[in-house]
């Protein structure tokens, strides 16, 4: 049997299925491919790195074709030789057995580099040949859709060429297709997808965490007295509710602080599912007269969360909030979607804004109508979509300063219009992972791992009310960015933060795919790195709204504590 012959014609190499392919593109491939296996900021196993390099090498493709159609548009047409194309070929295929498996294990190296300064344990071994299988048959798959979306164009062109001239036929058939498409992707792919996930996840919201049970104090939302029904709440608002320190250990670490027993609280949690209003406005009146109910107006300090997607509020925080100020708190929170914050992230940016504006908008009306002196200080709190929600209730940083008492945000999605306007005005000299606006006198970022503290390092006063950031350099949420397909950002521009390894590079058309993997695992990494801010909150919480007399001491008690409990995410 003899081998199958190569047949060289226009600058393509033919063999069988592989019909069309272009040599040019099938060099810019493998180079993507081996970019894609470069450090970014999470480690990640081999199936997400299959992922990226399954896209880099379709994407690699895309461009040397189209590199190459430039070329020929502007009149070098001579294409090689058959006996040139197959040197192109050979030389192809040699290199490819040297890089390939080289650049794997060196991505191999610096992903276990990367867990090494993230504290975690080496990763499992790579399984390199089914990466590369997965990673080619995925570009396949992808550039048979693109032939396809190719296929049709010529169609609808020989259509309308009856009647226009060959150009115009083309741009017709290309117009056409391509309004299509997105007309099919977006009214039918993704519009389907979200109504099949909004169902999927709508009754995993029905559920109930093996362990969480209704909360019998008339200070939680969900009580026997509550105006809200436990089944209402929803998945996450169940465990909220239901969680947090009891009332002896609040009291215990408040002794341990030499707080009074009289100023020792049981804290109120309030809130509202997403099944009980029929819009957000009603949802966050049902929050109100649960405020009212448990009259939150009285506590110290009243936190107002926008939460994640499904209505999560980080434990993290509402725990340490809590211990801080000895139970003497209110947080109020609401759900406004089933859908976990990736789907959001993708497909629905809209409703987390107007969900932080409807809850901060009724919250801040209520709490407004009472004596200066007899309402709690109100802070702003979110995580992640919460952020980008939650700083959707403010105009910008004047309207936030004027109607809180401070905010803390964390893990802030890069997409945020009023943290990206920040951080471009900020102050000349201080790098985008860490930026000083204004020399730090109304809002301060902090990307030290594990530790905020430094938000106190900057010279001169800081006055209430205090704006914080929380960001860590290797947040893939934080730094994703669709601006990272063809403009290298300032973070890549700077010297790089904690945990980011100095190999990190930016590629054109790579690294955006390397970040928006990052971003699907940003939270499977250790306290202090990625999206994980557990150890963070502590100081953040104090910059924002500290209590009387905090000392060194109670900030020790309080972080030691929050070490002992698990990461939930």
């Amino acid at each position: 049997m003899s081998a199958p012959r190569w047949v060289v014609a226009g600058g393509r190499a033919v063999r069988g299925w592989a019909s069309g392919l272009s040599t040019t593109g099938l060099w810019v491939a493998l180079l993507f491919f081996c970019a894609s296996l470069t450090p970014s900021l999470i480690p990640r196993v081999w199936f997400y790195q299959a992922i990226v390099s399954g896209f880099s090498l379709a994407v690699g493709y895309g461009v040397g074709r189209a590199c190459l159609g430039l070329v020929r548009m502007l009149g070098f047409r001579r294409p090689p030789s058959a006996a040139a194309q197959r040197r192109w070929l050979l030389a192809l295929g040699v290199v490819a057995l040297v890089a390939v498996p080289t650049m794997m294990i060196l991505g191999a190296r610096w992903q276990d580099r990367i867990r090494g300064l993230m504290g975690a344990e080496p990763g499992p071994a790579w399984n390199a040949p089914t990466q590369a299988v997965v990673a080619v048959l995925l570009a396949v798959a992808l550039l048979q859709a693109v032939r396809g979306l190719r296929w049709c164009v010529r169609r609808v062109a020989r259509l309308v060429g009856r009647w226009v001239p060959a150009p115009t036929a083309r741009l017709v058939g290309f117009v056409v297709v391509a309004v299509l498409a997105v007309l099919v992707v977006d009214g039918t792919v993704v519009r389907g997808a979200l109504s099949a996930l909004n169902s999927i996840y709508a009754n995993v919201d029905d559920g109930t965490r093996e362990g969480v049970v209704a909360p019998t104090s008339p200070l939680r939302s969900g009580s026997p007295d509550s105006t809200q029904d436990w089944d209402t709440l929803g998945i996450q608002g169940r465990t909220f509710v239901a969680g947090g320190f009891d009332d002896a250990t609040i009291a215990d670490v408040a002794a341990r602080r030499g707080i009074p027993a009289d100023d020792v609280r049981s804290p109120v949690r309030t809130y509202a599912g997403m099944s009980s209003g029929e819009t957000l406005d009603d949802v966050a009146a049902n929050v109100i007269a649960e405020l009212d109910r448990t009259d939150a107006w009285s506590r110290s300090v009243l936190a107002v969360v926008t939460t994640t997607g499904t209505g999560w509020v980080d434990p993290s925080f509402s725990d340490a909030f809590e211990l801080m100020h000895s139970g003497d708190t209110a947080i109020a929170a609401m759900q406004y979607s089933y859908l976990p914050s990736w789907v959001s992230f993708v497909g629905d940016r809209s409703t987390p804004p107007a969900a932080g504006r409807a809850l901060f908008e009724a919250v801040y009306e209520a709490w407004s109508a009472r004596p200066e002196g007899e309402r709690p200080r109100l802070v702003a709190y979110g995580l992640s979509l919460g952020s980008y929600g939650g700083q959707g209730a403010f105009s910008g940083l004047q309207d936030m300063a004027a109607r809180t008492d401070g905010a803390l945000w964390v893990g802030t999605p890069g997409f945020t219009d009023l943290w990206n306007d920040l951080a471009q005005h900020r102050d000349a000299g201080s790098p985008q992972i860490q930026p000083v606006l204004d020399g730090g006198h109304t809002v301060r970022w902090s990307a030290t791992p594990g530790d905020a503290s430094n938000l106190f390092d900057l010279p001169g006063e800081w006055p209430d009310p205090r704006i914080v950031y929380l960001q860590h350099p290797s947040d893939g949420v934080t730094w994703w960015n669709p601006d990272l397909v063809l403009g290298k950002p300032d973070w890549l521009r700077e010297k790089r933060g904690a945990a980011v390894l100095p190999e990190m590079e930016w590629i054109p058309f790579v690294t955006f795919l390397q970040v928006t993997g990052d971003l699907m695992v940003a939270g499977d990494v250790p306290p202090g790195y990625g999206h994980s801010y557990h150890l963070e909150y502590v100081d953040g919480i104090a910059a924002v709204t500290a209590p009387e007399r905090w000392t060194e001491a109670d900030r020790t008690i309080i972080r030691d504590l929050m070490a002992e409990q698990p990461v939930e995410s």
